[in-house]
């Protein structure tokens, strides 16, 4: 059983020597919808998520809406245990695995065989499981012997498709999804979506933030807004 469950939450980080800038300069350089304090006479926090409560269960396939920086990325590491509340509490049941931060890990001068490791371990997978999925890993890219180079000779369609490629080996419970169906070529986009398409199929619990409409009404069943750290629940219709 998949289960999550943020009571009361509020998540907040600092920006220090804010003293050197300008309220407007702030506001552009952190790019956050969340709200400003005053912590001291150099340090604002910024609260990105605040006071957020609600329940998910198997089954349940949520649309995240916002505009930009309304805190959707933060909810989505809160969510994968990635970022710690400073108040109130996450409770999270089942295997999780998030598509947010492609390629975190991957090292240019590695070969894209030893970046398929070091990333897969990066998103806390095991070498013995990282090796078993190296060969679907393999045939979803199509790099071929270009796998046995390292990275920075690839064209950046062919580091998409092997940071792709790993970020989706994982058949996860919970499924976390950051604006992540446009990646490579025509071809390799029908490909992406078939595969994205399965991974949500398979999962139990699905959050996918986006600003697509239609995609939102193809893959999720209810819709969360966030504007300024808060979060609130919305018809379908209203979307």
């Amino acid at each position: 059983m998949a289960h999550i469950v943020f009571d009361n939450v509020t998540l907040q980080y600092p920006i220090y020597n804010s003293k050197n800038m300008s309220l407007r300069n702030q506001l552009a350089r952190i790019g956050t919808g969340g709200t400003l304090s005053q912590e001291s006479s150099d340090i604002v926090a910024v609260t990105a998520l605040n006071q957020v409560n609600f329940e998910l269960r198997d089954g349940d396939a949520i649309g995240l809406v916002g505009h930009n920086g309304a805190g959707k990325t933060t909810l989505l590491r809160a969510m994968a245990g990635i970022y710690k509340p400073i108040a109130g509490k996450v409770s999270i049941e089942g295997s999780t695995s998030t598509i947010i931060d492609l390629g975190a890990g991957m090292d240019p001068e590695l070969s894209g065989y030893e970046n398929i490791l070091r990333m897969g371990l990066m998103l806390g997978s095991s070498r013995q499981q990282m090796d078993a999925r190296t060969e679907d890993i393999e045939r979803f890219t199509e790099l071929g012997d270009f796998l046995k180079v390292p990275v920075r000779t690839y064209s950046s369609g062919m580091v998409m498709r092997l940071m792709f490629a790993v970020a989706t080996s994982v058949q996860p419970e919970i499924l976390l999804i950051d604006e992540m169906f446009s990646t490579g070529d025509a071809e390799f986009q029908k490909k992406a979506r078939s595969r994205m398409a399965d991974l949500i199929d398979a999962a139990k619990i699905f959050v996918f933030a986006s600003h697509d409409p239609e995609l939102i009404r193809q893959f999720c069943k209810r819709v969360f807004r966030l504007e300024h750290g808060n979060l609130s629940e919305i018809a379908m219709t209203w979307f």
